[in-house]
């Protein structure tokens, strides 16, 4: 790859979860033993066993996966920049998708780790009771034009909640009206409908008491410039200040993480290198799906971080 094209580093959101993960990276490196010892601290329970052995039902919660991530992502990031060291190209941009926002600000520096996972934990926390509160689900529809879905989202009171990749969009609303849309989905000429397995209306309206509750537990946290710029999941803008940061947060739990905008965004300012950080592989495969010419590199596990090594 030409040199003048820049690097992005990406972070997963929830879904990515597996049983198991982060651990080899634990057992290969005194930093990532750290890094799981401050994470067990700021939830309050072993939150590194929970991902090590299970069991897989709760590693799901809403309120466990979002720390869990966070803290593997961010594991696989430093075990990368151990090993690599100057060898790891530096990024221009970062962003996560949904959750993964907060381990790219983690990793740009706009807040510290263990706070990064305790945020996350509330987050998890907070979407859970909300979804209790205001019972909701999210289908992903696959192959239909956006502006399609959009007005069959108006007529039933359901939105857009994930605007992924050409031909991959998820919405999101109370039960009974994503039941509706997505026949309507059907109807109007989409590929498949996949039911997520998620606790609630995420990325929409119904989201609001979780809204007012992460305002709170924000209220506390001061919140840096980041080191680099974060393209934010509402806008598919920069965030380069710190001041930016609490209200993109809020605003993200209700409305849709404009992933696919994000991407271009960077693919116009000249980034061709995409570094995925943490379990899966959901954001490259979305990637190539928007610009196949762009180089994705995953790196999930000790195998990955291995292949840095100069």
């Amino acid at each position: 790859m030409s040199e003048t094209k820049k690097t992005a580093y990406v972070f997963p959101g929830q879904g990515a979860q597996t049983v198991g993960m982060g651990k080899d990276l634990y057992d290969a490196f005194g930093s990532v033993k750290t890094l799981f010892r401050q994470a067990d601290e700021a939830v309050g329970f072993p939150l590194a066993k929970l991902c090590f052995e299970g069991p897989e039902e709760e590693l799901k919660k809403t309120s466990n996966a979002q720390p869990a991530l966070v803290a593997v992502s961010f594991a696989c990031l430093q075990a990368a920049q151990e090993v690599a060291g100057k060898n790891l190209p530096s990024p221009s941009f970062m962003a996560g998708h949904s959750l993964g926002e907060y381990t790219a600000l983690a990793a740009a520096g706009a807040i510290d780790f263990s706070t990064t996972v305790y945020l996350a934990r509330e987050r998890g926390r907070l979407m859970y009771e909300a979804g209790l509160a205001r019972p909701g689900a999210m289908m992903a529809v696959i192959g239909i034009e956006e502006t399609a879905l959009a007005e069959i989202c108006q007529q039933h009171d359901t939105v857009i909640a994930n605007y992924n990749c050409p031909g991959q969009l998820v919405i999101s609303g109370a039960g009974e009206n994503i039941a509706r849309a997505t026949e309507s989905a059907k109807a109007g000429g989409a590929a498949r409908t996949i039911p997520l397995q998620v606790s609630g209306a995420f990325h929409s309206p119904l989201m609001q008491p979780a809204v007012d509750g992460m305002a709170q537990v924000l209220a506390k946290v001061t919140f840096k410039d980041p080191s680099v710029p974060i393209i934010a999941n509402v806008t598919a803008q920069p965030i380069t200040s710190g001041s930016q940061i609490k209200a993109e947060l809020l605003k993200q739990l209700y409305s849709g993480v404009q992933w696919q905008r994000s991407v271009e965004y960077m693919l116009q300012r000249n980034t061709g290198r995409f570094i995925e950080f943490g379990p899966g592989k959901v954001l490259a495969g979305l990637i190539r799906r928007i610009s196949r010419e762009s180089e994705t590199v995953n790196i999930g596990d000790i195998n990955a971080v291995k292949t840095l090594q100069g």
